[in-house]
């Protein structure tokens, strides 16, 4: 069984400039020294019989430190190339990427050492205008930007 996952993807627009969303960098040492195709959606798996959009908002809120504000846009469902399935919405906010404040994770670090270490599970926040967005997110991602700006777009 896949496992399912729900996202939000928050955005602004600034007066007369370009929309910008806020993307997650995930933490720990696998991803420390990665950037190009390495950010991501602030996601996680949804509990059994919980509701997706409740789930995005649960996770988006652990992950940032920040709440969650309707209306929320229906993105659609992605399946990444591991086979997880991401379902997310769009909403339109604003946050200092310097407030972040992510729970944690623990796994073994250094590998084989017997150490166990704690990492933020997103060790950093930043606002990117939508085609840079495109370069910085995994590509199995990059589809909800595409589906934000459609959305988004006049007409």
């Amino acid at each position: 069984m896949p496992i399912l996952s729900a996202g939000l993807l928050m955005y602004r627009r600034r007066q007369g400039g370009p929309v910008e969303v806020l993307l997650a960098h995930p933490g720990g040492p696998f991803w420390s020294r990665r950037d190009q195709a390495s950010w991501t959606l602030p996601k996680g798996e949804i509990a059994p019989a919980e509701d997706p959009l409740d789930a995005a908002r649960r996770e988006f809120e652990e992950e940032t430190g920040f709440a969650s504000t309707p209306p929320f846009h229906l993105l659609g469902e992605l399946r990444q190339k591991s086979g997880k399935r991401i379902t997310a919405w769009a909403f339109e906010g604003d946050a200092d990427p310097a407030g972040l404040k992510s729970n944690t994770f623990e796994m073994e670090w250094p590998p084989r050492s017997g150490r166990r270490q704690a990492f933020p599970e997103i060790d950093r926040l930043a606002w990117f205008e939508l085609p840079q967005a495109r370069d910085k997110l995994i590509a199995g991602q990059v589809p909800f930007v595409d589906r934000l700006e459609q959305w988004l777009a006049p007409g």
